[in-house]
C-alpha cells in the first residue's frame, strides 16, 4: 500500500523539478520531502527519481507518476459523482498530443474544460501510442486506427495536409515542374526525424522513392513561416496554410495531392470515465475545424 503522503511527495518533486520546490509547495521541510521519497523507495525496493536539475523519473518512477494520474482521475470522477465536487486544479494532467493538432484546433478544446491543468507531451502522431503503451501519459491524440490493448478510442476524423512553398522558392526550384528530380534537389522541411509526411508526399508526387534532402525545424508554426521565407518546400495542416495561400504568401505545390492523416482520441479504460468532458470537447472541436 503506498501512503498518500509518500506518494504526494513523489509527484511534487517532479512537478516541480526538485526536493526545494516540493518542499515549498507541500508547506514541508526539504528533509521531509526527502525522506518520504527514500521510504516510498525502499518500500518499492526501487529508484524512483533521478536527482538530477531538473529532478527526472526513473522508469519504475514513471509507471508510478502514471498510476498516480490514473488514481487522481479515478477519484475525481467519484468525487464529482458523489458530491459534485469540482475537479482538483492541482495535480496537470499528462495527455499526448500532436504538434499538429495543437497548432490548429486542440487548443480552444483544452481550454473549454474546466477544473483541469495540463501537462502536454508534444510527439508525432504516429508515435504517441506508444507512449500509451509505456502507460506515460493519461490519454493520447494518435494516427494509428489500431486500438491500444486496454484503451478506449474515439475517432476525431482526417486531418488534411498539403504541400507548399513560398512564390519565389517554387519559382526557382519547381520551374520544370514537381518531379522526382526536383524534390530531390529542393530543400524540404521537416519537424523531426519521426516524420515521414514530407517523404509520403514526394512519393506520391513522383510515384517512387525520392532522396530528400530537409531541414529539421520542430514546430508547426516555425515550419510555416520558415517555408514563407523560402527556407524550403513543407506539408502541414491545410486549416493552418489555407490563409497564406489566400494572401498569397505561400502557394501549394500540387494542389491535387493531399494526404489524409485519421486522428483518434485514445484513454486508457480505467481513465475513460473520469475524462468524457474531455473526450467531448475534442470530438466537437476537431468536428468544428476542419477535420473531416
Amino acid at each position: 500500500m503506498i501512503d498518500r503522503a509518500s506518494l504526494a511527495a513523489f509527484q511534487a518533486v517532479l512537478q516541480t523539478g526538485s526536493f526545494e520546490g516540493a518542499a515549498a509547495e507541500l508547506h514541508l521541510s526539504q528533509p521531509a520531502v526527502s525522506a518520504r521519497i527514500k521510504g516510498l523507495e525502499e518500500r518499492l525496493g526501487t529508484a524512483l527519481i533521478r536527482r538530477t536539475r531538473p529532478a527526472t523519473p526513473t522508469e519504475a518512477g514513471r509507471r508510478l507518476l502514471a498510476h498516480a494520474e490514473t488514481l487522481h482521475l479515478l477519484e475525481r470522477d467519484l468525487a464529482r459523482d458523489l458530491a459534485g465536487a469540482r475537479p482538483d486544479p492541482a495535480s496537470p494532467l499528462r495527455i499526448a498530443v500532436t504538434a499538429d493538432s495543437l497548432a490548429t484546433w486542440v487548443l480552444p478544446a483544452l481550454a473549454s474544460v474546466e477544473g483541469l491543468l495540463y501537462d502536454l507531451i508534444i510527439d508525432d502522431q504516429d508515435h504517441s501510442a506508444e507512449l500509451l503503451r509505456a502507460g506515460e501519459v493519461a490519454g493520447a491524440i494518435t494516427a494509428s486506427t489500431t486500438t491500444v490493448p486496454g484503451c478506449d478510442a474515439t475517432a476525431l476524423g482526417d486531418l488534411t495536409y498539403v504541400a507548399f512553398a513560398s512564390p519565389g522558392f517554387a519559382a526557382t526550384h519547381f520551374a520544370e515542374g514537381v518531379t522526382r528530380a526536383t524534390l530531390a534537389a529542393a530543400p524540404a522541411i521537416t519537424y523531426s526525424r519521426k516524420d515521414r509526411l514530407q517523404r509520403a508526399w514526394a512519393e506520391r508526387a513522383a510515384g517512387g522513392k525520392v532522396g530528400l534532402r530537409t531541414h529539421y525545424l520542430g514546430s508547426t508554426h516555425g515550419i510555416t513561416e520558415a517555408a514563407r521565407a523560402g527556407l524550403g518546400w513543407a506539408v502541414n495542416p491545410a486549416p493552418l496554410i489555407a490563409p497564406h495561400f489566400a494572401a498569397g504568401h505561400l502557394v501549394p505545390l500540387r494542389p491535387d495531392i493531399t494526404l489524409a492523416t485519421p486522428l483518434v482520441w485514445q484513454v486508457p479504460r480505467q481513465n475513460a470515465a473520469a475524462l468524457r468532458d474531455l473526450t467531448r470537447a475534442l470530438v466537437a472541436a476537431s468536428r468544428k475545424a476542419a477535420v473531416s
